[in-house]
């Protein structure tokens, strides 16, 4: 007979930290393969990232989910970083190898990318994306969302040189990732709106243009909350021909680092399914 249980420790770090749903993601995905999981969500002081990390292993973890304000951070301390972590620049991943190196990546390019065209079933292929916000959030998701073979990519931002930046970073490898400011958004048509700030979590929306129209494109919110963002509410107000929240991009990049660290990989769908639902009712 063979212990259910998966001996180790794992966590999500950030701070703030209390609306965290990893550890219940997590503990779902390990009751699929009829196993038990140490996984808890854990408040760092900012001033403590590093020195925290480091007596986690030591102490016998296996593997860290890393959330804002630390992605820069976890890249940055890491002895190993994968290809796309590197590309982008953060990572919200960190695992223990046996030689005890910490090895970093980024799963959130690939949860966004699931979520859109596999759980939305939305094309990229060919699309015009704009990103609304050019923070480490959508810094991370852009190799993903660049793999998938849009037409273009333009970031707009509240602060023009900040989009500008970030675009700019990308300019010597891929000439569709253009940016610029928000009045810019108005520029389209857009196949796809995507926002990426975290304006939605204090009930606000980007100052985008009064005049822009989202006919007959989706909008998604990387943010998601109890009802529909205020993002959501906005493209729907515009035409918008469906709109998502970012909470199945939760699930599929947790999904992605449920492999990285165990080898299986977990379903998805009928857990998104399953938390939407419980929110319906919250």
């Amino acid at each position: 007979m063979t212990d259910s249980s998966f001996p180790g420790r794992f966590a999500v770090v950030g701070n703030p930290i209390h609306h965290s749903l990893s550890p219940t993601i997590h503990s779902a995905f390990a009751a699929q393969m009829g196993r038990d999981i140490d996984y808890r969500a854990e408040l760092v002081a900012i001033d403590s990232f590093e020195t925290w990390v480091g007596h986690f292993f030591e102490r016998g973890g296996l593997g860290l989910n890393v959330t804002l304000p630390f992605k820069s951070r976890a890249f940055t301390l890491a002895d190993q970083v994968s290809s796309r972590a590197k590309l982008a620049g953060a990572a919200n991943f960190l695992r223990r190898a046996a030689d005890g190196q910490i090895i970093a990546d980024n799963t959130d390019g690939k949860g966004l990318v699931t979520d859109i065209t596999g759980g939305a079933g939305w094309s990229l292929k060919d699309a015009r994306i704009l990103i609304v916000g050019a923070g480490g959030a959508v810094k991370g998701v852009i190799p993903a969302l660049l793999e998938a073979g849009p037409a273009e990519i333009f970031i707009v931002n509240r602060t023009p040189e900040r989009a500008a930046s970030l675009a700019s970073d990308w300019a010597s490898r891929d000439a569709r990732v253009r940016g610029g400011g928000l009045d810019a958004a108005n520029s389209g048509p857009w196949n796809l709106v995507i926002n990426g700030t975290s304006t939605g979590l204090a009930g606000e929306m980007p100052a985008l243009p009064e005049t822009m129209s989202l006919t007959d494109a989706y909008g998604y919110d990387m943010a998601y909350g109890a009802g529909p963002t205020p993002f959501m509410r906005w493209a729907e107000g515009r035409g918008a021909a469906a709109v998502r929240d970012g909470l199945g991009m939760l699930v599929e990049q947790a999904a992605e680092s449920f492999y990285l660290w165990l080898g299986h990989y977990p379903d998805t769908s009928s857990l998104i399914d399953t938390l939407r639902a419980a929110r319906a009712t919250d």
